[in-house]
């Protein structure tokens, strides 16, 4: 920010350009990215980014980039199929035993890789009433579904009134075991996460924060005491991260986010393999070397700060695990790769002897 001037959210190319982010000469081309993609840095956001390095890591995340304009030929608007896997407004039902639901489509950033950037806005706003209780009268009219995840746009993002009304609601279908809420808040801005709020989430049934993080320096000391306020409620954290090319595509980089996470008392939960969204081709890490990856941090890390490769198969056919195994099949038994990469001999696990 130049000096002297009020920290604010910045939603606009020229402000980008007067913040010392994005380059004047690039103006014309960044302004039909943002005529297609919201565009909004936080306060929080911004100072983490450092102007003077092209090749800011978290500048690549927030930032608009020229290349978005290009769409590649496997890159789709709503690449897991969310739409067509949404029953009815704000609801999206890929898993018998779970559903999404989207209260709004707004978030405090706008993530230049994620898979709903041709839905997400500030404009996107909250559901209206009569949508909101046909979502839920979706989700009360169907046993099956034991756990429900808000998510969207980011559900912290809603009013604490609103919020609380929400989980009021979810906490009285009988058949609703566990909630799950996915956001960015406490990274991006963590000065929503008030005592208020926190106190908000404080629930009779499970509830799990899975906060979205993609870099180290993304857990600032404002967003660890936005986590701390969670933990102090008794909320269990867990993260997802996406791996992205120029953001944490290095082991050293992943191993000082699950470092971070842990010392934040976020567990790490799902690294994802990116999704084919229009204009982030740029973001893209191959298979073999994101396997290469997440196998160098097994001898890295302990076990419980690794979190699962994971991908969503494009077209709506849900998540599988994505990393490579260490253990295969050998003739009569089976070899086991070392975090070194060196391979044993590992005998046949059966109770029937030999």
């Amino acid at each position: 920010m130049p000096d002297g001037s009020p920290a604010r959210t910045i939603h606009d190319i020229p402000g980008l350009i007067a913040a010392g982010l994005a380059r004047a000469d690039d103006r014309v081309t960044l302004e039909e990215v943002a005529a297609r993609y919201a565009v909004a840095l936080t306060p929080a956001v911004t100072a983490l980014i450092d102007p003077a390095d092209p090749s800011d890591p978290i500048a690549a995340q927030y930032v608009p980039h020229p290349d978005e304009r290009v769409t590649a030929p496997d890159e789709h608007p709503d690449p897991i199929a969310d739409e067509a896997l949404s029953p009815v407004t704000g609801i999206v039902h890929r898993y018998p035993d779970r559903a999404l639901l989207k209260p709004l489509l707004a978030c405090p950033v706008y993530c230049r890789f994620c898979f709903r950037r041709e839905q997400v806005g500030p404009e996107g706003g909250v559901l209206s009433e009569a949508e909101l209780d046909a979502a839920l009268g979706y989700i009360a009219a169907r046993p099956a579904i034991r756990e429900v995840i808000l998510t969207g746009g980011d559900p912290l993002m809603l009013s604490v009134r609103r919020l609380r009304a929400l989980l009021d609601v979810l906490e009285r279908i009988p058949h609703v075991d566990t909630l799950r809420i996915h956001t960015r808040v406490p990274v991006a801005d963590p000065s929503l996460i008030t005592d208020a709020l926190a106190g908000a989430l404080i629930t009779d049934k499970a509830l799990w924060l899975l906060v979205h993080v993609n870099h180290a320096r993304e857990l600032s000391p404002s967003a660890r005491a936005a986590l701390t306020r969670l933990v102090a409620r008794g909320i269990p954290l867990l993260s997802q991260s996406v791996l992205l090319a120029g953001v944490n595509d290095s082991e050293a980089a992943l191993e000082a986010l699950c470092r971070a996470l842990i010392a934040a008392r976020v567990k790490p939960h799902y690294l994802h393999m990116l999704d084919f969204a229009p204009g982030t081709r740029r973001f893209r890490v191959p298979v073999a070397r994101a396997r290469a990856l997440h196998r160098g941090l097994r001898g890295r890390l302990p076990g419980h700060a690794i979190p699962t490769l994971i991908l969503d198969i494009p077209g709506g056919h849900g998540k599988v695990p994505a990393g490579e195994s260490h253990l295969a099949r050998a003739g009569d038994g089976w070899v086991a790769t070392d975090p070194l990469g060196v391979s044993h001999a590992y005998p046949e696990n059966d109770r029937s002897g030999g």
